[in-house]
C-alpha cells in the first residue's frame, strides 16, 4: 500500500438499471505513487472493492449481466437485448466483453470424440474435439493437421478412448500420440457407412431387380432415349471420347456420363411416379368426364366436385381441342371500357368465349383497348396501309 497521493479526479462507473432508468456512480478517486522502486509504474488508481475494476466502466454487477448477455446473443442481439434492460451497448462492445472471458478450465475428458468442421468450405478446417459422455466442447484445435492432434494428446494423457469418423489422419495422430488408446467409430458414421455400402452393393445388383420395377412407358420420348443410348453406347466403342460424343450429339457432358453409365437403355425408360395428392381417388373419374365432354364450365366441375366431396379447384376444365376453335375472331365487348357506346351482338363464337369467362372465377383477360365497337383485330399490312394514308 501507498499514501504518496499523486492527483486525484472523478470516475464515472455505470451499474445496473433502478427502476428503469440507467445509474451512473460519480466517484472521486486517488492516484497513488508507486513506492517500490523496483515496479515499471510510477503511478496507479486505487479501487473501490466491489464498485470498481482496472480498465472498466462498469460495475462488477453490470460486467456479469452483460457478459451472460453476450454469452447467449453476442453481437447485434446482444445489443438489442441490453436496450430493453435499459444498459445502451454496441455490439462491438458486446463482442469485446465477450472475447476477453477466460476460458473455463475442464479435466480432459477421458472419451474424447474427434471430429472436423469447415471455416470455409473448401479452404480452412478445424478440428473439435468434445466429451463424449456429456457431449460439452473441450477445445478446438486451428486446423486438422495429424500433428496437431498427436501434440493435444500427449498434452492430456487422461484420454483413454478416442470416438472418431473414418479419417486415416485421426487414426494415425492416436496412434502415434499413444498406442494404448482405444479408438471406436461414432455412430452417425458408422449408420452413413452402412447406408452408403448398402446403396453401392444395391446398385451393382440394378440389372436384377430392376425388371421388377414399375412398368416401362413407350412413346416417342422413350425412342428418343433408347436412341440417345445407343448414339452414346456407339460413338466411344468407334474411338470417339465422352466429351466429344456430347459436342456431336448436342447433349450436355453430365447427360452423356449419364447415358453411358447405364448398361441397357430400359433402365432409363421408366413410367413417371406422381407423389400422392387428394385427387388421386377421383383421378379415372376425371380423365373419363373430359374424354366424353369437349368442354366442361367451371361451375358443372364445382357441383360435380360437390357431389363427390373433391375440393373443387378455382381453374375451370376445358378440352384442349376446342380452344382454338372457340377463340374468336373479333374482341368482345367491354362496357367498363366505354360506358357511352352500346354493345354489339356477339357471334357463336363470341358466346362461347363469353361464356368461359363469366364462368370461371378468374377474371377476364384485360383486352386491348379498342373503340366503341368490336372491330377485326389489325394486321401488318392494314397498319401499314393506314401509315401511307396519314
Amino acid at each position: 500500500m501507498s499514501d504518496w497521493t499523486h492527483s486525484r479526479y472523478a470516475q464515472h462507473v455505470a451499474d445496473e438499471a433502478v427502476g428503469g432508468r440507467p445509474v451512473v456512480i460519480d466517484l472521486s478517486v486517488r492516484r497513488l505513487y508507486c513506492e517500490n522502486p523496483a515496479c515499471p509504474r510510477k503511478t496507479f488508481v486505487e479501487q473501490v472493492d466491489g464498485l470498481t475494476e482496472r480498465y472498466q466502466r462498469r460495475t462488477p454487477a453490470l460486467r456479469r449481466i452483460v457478459e451472460a448477455v453476450a454469452v447467449a446473443l453476442a453481437g447485434s442481439a446482444g445489443a438489442r437485448l441490453l436496450a430493453v434492460l435499459h444498459q445502451t451497448r454496441s455490439w462491438a462492445t458486446v463482442l469485446n466483453c465477450l472475447m476477453r472471458i477466460a476460458l473455463p478450465d475442464r479435466p480432459p475428458p477421458v472419451v474424447a470424440g474427434i471430429d472436423e468442421f469447415a471455416l470455409l468450405k473448401g479452404h480452412r478446417y478445424a478440428t473439435i474435439i468434445i466429451d463424449a459422455d456429456s457431449g460439452q466442447r473441450v477445445d478446438v484445435l486451428p486446423d486438422r493437421k495429424a500433428a496437431t492432434v498427436t501434440a493435444w494428446l500427449r498434452e492430456h494423457p487422461g484420454v483413454r478412448v478416442v470416438c472418431r469418423d473414418g479419417s486415416g489422419a485421426f487414426a494415425q495422430a492416436t496412434t502415434d500420440a499413444d498406442p494404448t488408446i482405444v479408438q471406436v467409430g461414432d455412430r452417425w458414421h458408422l449408420w452413413h457407412g452402412l447406408a452408403e455400402t448398402a446403396l453401392k452393393e444395391i446398385g451393382a445388383h440394378a440389372s436384377c431387380w430392376s425388371k421388377f420395377g414399375p412398368p416401362l412407358r413407350e412413346g416417342k420420348r422413350a425412342a428418343t432415349t433408347r436412341q440417345r443410348w445407343q448414339q452414346v453406347h456407339d460413338l466411344p466403342d468407334q474411338g470417339v471420347g465422352l466429351l466429344a460424343c456430347a459436342r456431336r450429339l448436342g447433349l450436355s457432358l453430365n447427360t452423356v456420363k449419364r447415358y453411358a453409365r447405364h448398361s441397357e437403355p430400359d433402365r432409363m425408360v421408366r413410367a413417371p411416379v406422381h407423389r400422392a395428392c387428394l385427387v388421386d381417388p377421383y383421378r379415372d373419374h376425371l380423365r373419363n368426364d373430359e374424354t366424353k365432354t369437349q368442354l366442361s364450365p367451371s361451375p358443372t366441375c364445382r357441383r360435380r366436385s360437390a357431389s363427390r366431396a373433391i375440393p373443387a379447384a378455382p381453374t375451370s376444365w376445358s378440352a384442349t381441342s376446342t380452344r382454338a376453335a372457340s377463340r374468336p375472331t373479333t374482341l368482345p365487348f367491354h362496357p367498363a371500357r366505354s360506358p357511352a357506346c352500346s354493345p354489339a351482338t356477339p357471334t357463336a363464337s363470341t358466346r362461347t368465349s363469353t361464356l368461359c369467362a363469366t364462368s370461371s372465377p378468374t377474371p377476364a383477360p384485360r383486352w386491348p383497348y379498342w373503340p366503341a365497337r368490336s372491330m377485326p383485330l389489325p394486321t401488318y399490312s392494314s397498319r401499314a396501309r393506314a401509315t401511307r394514308r396519314s
